[in-house]
């Protein structure tokens, strides 16, 4: 396996695949997207279930809370991290404008800044000049220079409302799955509960498989972790349900 991993990556960097792979838009963060919707929906709804479990209510109170749950939670959760990929484009935009008007004041100044930039990467001499040069010829890639070595930002254009609408699809697609038991209006809670926790559980482990393709991690490990932290919220779901059944006194339905 060490081998074959070995042999591909040196394939992957012959002069044509490098060519070819950087000319290409740098990898989207949808997949993310995906993996962070799905594992807080699936973890939250199965929690809803575990709790409904626990306190000895009926299935349909899991199937009314967990869908009220899928709606807002998920809504709720797309629209943060919309707003948080467009907080992100407006402050690099902000960045952009505050650097074009530095080049149109004083463009000797930033010409410097280019200049100790590299200079502090071991460029020196002719080869120095001509790499400032060459960037302050072209106005948008100094700008985009600065942007990124100046102020350390990734300069990939973010969208927002992708990312938005991937963490909600995938929170309520996900975060559904552990529900559909209960629509079986004929079969036990308990049964339904049995069949709900194998489900999540998978969920659970394809998602940190997932995960792991983004990270380039094991996926066994992290399947296996994805699987633990949702049982452990499952568990604290349930728990606290049936203390707070015997607390108040509530019969098993």
């Amino acid at each position: 396996m060490a081998r074959h991993n070995e042999a591909e990556i040196k394939r992957r960097h012959s002069p044509e695949l490098i060519r070819l792979r950087l000319q290409r838009a740098p990898r989207s963060e949808t997949v993310s997207d995906a993996v962070l919707g799905g594992i807080d929906g699936c973890v939250t709804t199965f929690a809803i279930v575990a709790g409904v479990v626990g306190a000895g209510l009926p299935s349909e109170i899991a199937v009314i809370l967990g869908i009220a749950n899928l709606l807002a939670d998920g809504f709720s959760m797309g629209i943060s991290n919309y707003e948080s990929h467009r907080s992100r484009r407006e402050y690099l935009d902000s960045i952009r404008r505050e650097e074009a008007r530095h080049i149109d004041l004083i463009p000797e100044g930033e010409r410097e800044e280019i200049r100790q930039i590299f200079r502090a990467k071991g460029f020196d001499g002719e080869v120095l000049e001509t790499i400032v040069a060459t960037i302050t010829r072209d106005r948008q890639l100094w700008i985009e220079t600065m942007v990124a070595e100046e102020h350390g930002l990734q300069t990939s254009p973010a969208r927002p409302a992708l990312s938005g609408a991937v963490t909600f699809a995938s929170f309520v697609g996900v975060g559904a799955m552990p529900l559909l038991p209960f629509f079986r209006t004929t079969a036990e809670a308990a049964d339904n509960f049995i069949w709900s926790s194998i489900i999540a559980g998978l969920m659970f482990f394809l998602i940190g498989i997932a995960k792991s393709a983004v990270l380039e991690r094991p996926r066994l490990v992290a399947g296996l972790r994805s699987l633990a932290t949702g049982c452990a919220a499952a568990g604290l779901a349930f728990y606290a349900g049936y203390l707070l059944r015997q607390i108040f006194g509530l019969s098993g339905i």
